[in-house]
């Protein structure tokens, strides 16, 4: 080392302690020899550059940093661990890493390369120490990172990260095995050497498809510990299709009780496997105890996602938790993997959500211009049928009243008459669904039946009393729905108003 370089170290310990990052003082004698021993004063200059900044202290060879890693064993406070390189490098890409013994994983291979780039050919950002005969002022007796670089020559090269300066928290102590010269380096080129193994894992649990290669969902079937059902939905035969009403949800419940979705809450039930990312990494090649801890050896939900491309998908999940430091969370797990990760309260639905939430409240969401047939019969034996048909049975489109013909009860009646009624029928969002097993009692108030020409089914809904404020609904004699009684009283009122041309009601609140 320079002579000026050990009077620095001898006249400012205190310093060099400190921090490397301090600017340095250039002692010479006035004659312009280098000797630090003049008893002369020296001139005093003032530079930027630290000293024994620019020396490269992790490399192989004449070009060091063009060195090719094999392998990186890296031990710190939380894990030991080997990074291997799995594919050589060619003349457009850079090698590939992965850990050791974790190839099969999804693992972060970009990060985990950080840990080889970033040091191979490190240089440092200033000299601390020449020959330090006290490591444990720079946490280097017992360093928080210890590290081997093994190159394809056959090279080794152990070296060690100390504590952070405390003068500039931006650098840490470095040293390497086989001098006890104290560098600093920049934090940023060590910062992934204290990750354990499960941080290189990929939180992403399932990689979301490109929008023109979505797979088709063909069923989604959750089964939980707290409810003694099953949620079906699979898809809707008119979704894709705006002539034939319904919901644009892509899916319809079909148990426990058929009905629409809400578009915007079932999305995610139906969809939300896709692009699933975790915030943690809870355990990898787990073991019967880390099942057994995260509550997933009896899975407090079971989600099973099919796909059209022959996937199938398994989403075990456990009862969710609250911690303080974490807010509300699950463990979670794809059946048969190897990894449970931990996921945030908005990252699960499947474990909280109920039919009432993703089910649409639509009783009658048939498109009018698709309605061949339709009768409304009362308990007081009154009865009033309607035959629809269109003019153009082609034009399928942009339809209009004008488009259409209309009989009551075998007597021709403007279309637009037709239409105001059945304006009131479709207005009716039902107040709450059935879910438990309940029997009708009596004769229905009202039946509504209709034939939609559009998708060829037929609808029949009965209108049961159920107390002073509520009817029992029943869709083609599955008890569906809970609904307004003043709703049905409107209704009655407007089957008499086909006789008398009255306007009908529109609202029933």
């Amino acid at each position: 080392m320079k002579k000026e370089v050990k009077g620095i170290i001898a006249l400012g310990g205190v310093l060099a302690v400190l921090g490397g990052g301090l600017a340095v003082m250039k002692l010479t004698d006035k004659s312009g020899s280098e000797s630090s021993d003049s008893t002369d004063t020296p001139a005093v200059e003032t530079t930027t550059v630290p000293s024994g900044s620019g020396i490269i202290l992790v490399g192989d060879g004449e070009v060091p940093q063009e060195g090719l890693v094999s392998e990186l064993h890296v031990k710190n406070s939380d894990d030991e661990f080997d990074i291997v390189m799995i594919e050589p490098p060619t003349e457009q890409i850079a090698a590939k890493y992965s850990i050791k013994g974790c190839e099969d994983l999804d693992i972060d291979t970009g990060i985990v390369a950080t840990l080889v780039n970033n040091v191979n050919g490190i240089q440092s950002a200033g000299l601390i120490s020449e020959n330090c005969q006290d490591l444990s002022k720079y946490g280097l007796d017992n360093p928080e990172i210890t590290a081997e670089m093994t190159y394809d020559s056959g090279k080794k090269v152990k070296y060690y990260v100390g504590i952070k300066n405390p003068v500039d928290t931006t650098k840490s102590y470095f040293r390497v095995e086989g001098s006890n010269d104290v560098y600093i380096i920049e934090n940023s080129r060590v910062a992934n050497y204290y990750k354990t193994v499960a941080d290189f894992i990929s939180r992403s649990m399932l990689e979301s498809p490109a929008e023109d290669d979505m797979p088709i969902v063909e069923s989604l079937v959750l089964e939980r510990e707290d409810i003694d059902y099953r949620i079906v939905l699979e898809p809707s035969e008119t979704s894709t299709d705006s002539n034939a009403g319904g919901t644009s949800a892509t899916h319809e419940m079909i148990e426990p009780l058929s009905s629409y979705l809400n578009v915007e809450q079932s999305s995610k039930i139906t969809h939300g496997m896709f692009g699933l990312t975790a915030t943690d990494v809870y355990a990898y090649r787990c073991t019967a105890d880390d099942l057994k801890n995260a509550g997933l050896d009896k899975p407090f939900c079971r989600t099973e996602m099919k796909c059209d491309d022959g996937n199938d998908y398994v989403l075990l999940l456990s009862e969710m938790q609250n911690e303080e430091d974490k807010g509300q969370f699950c463990y979670a797990m794809f059946e048969d993997g190897q990894v449970i990760y931990t996921l945030s309260a908005d990252k699960a639905p499947w474990v909280t959500v109920m039919p009432v939430d993703i089910a649409s409240r639509i009783m009658v969401g048939n498109t009018v211009w698709n309605i061949t047939d339709l009768s409304i019969s009362l308990s007081t034996g009154e009865k009033n049928v309607f035959k629809l048909a269109p003019i153009d049975p082609a034009k399928e489109t942009n339809n209009t009243a004008e488009d259409f013909t209309a009989e009551l009860n075998g007597e021709e009646i403007q279309y637009e008459r037709f239409r105001r009624f059945y304006k009131y029928l479709v207005s009716a969002n039902a107040e709450d669904l059935v879910i438990e097993k309940v029997t009708p009692t009596g004769e229905p108030l009202a039946v509504l039946e209709y034939t939609d020409g559009y998708v060829n089914r037929d609808y029949k809904f009965e209108f049961y009393d159920y107390s002073p404020m509520t009817v029992l609904v029943a869709v083609n004699g599955e008890c569906r729905f809970f609904g307004s009684r003043a709703y049905v009283d409107n209704l009655i009122e407007n089957v008499r108003r086909l006789e008398t041309g009255e306007e009908f009601l529109t609202t029933w609140k």
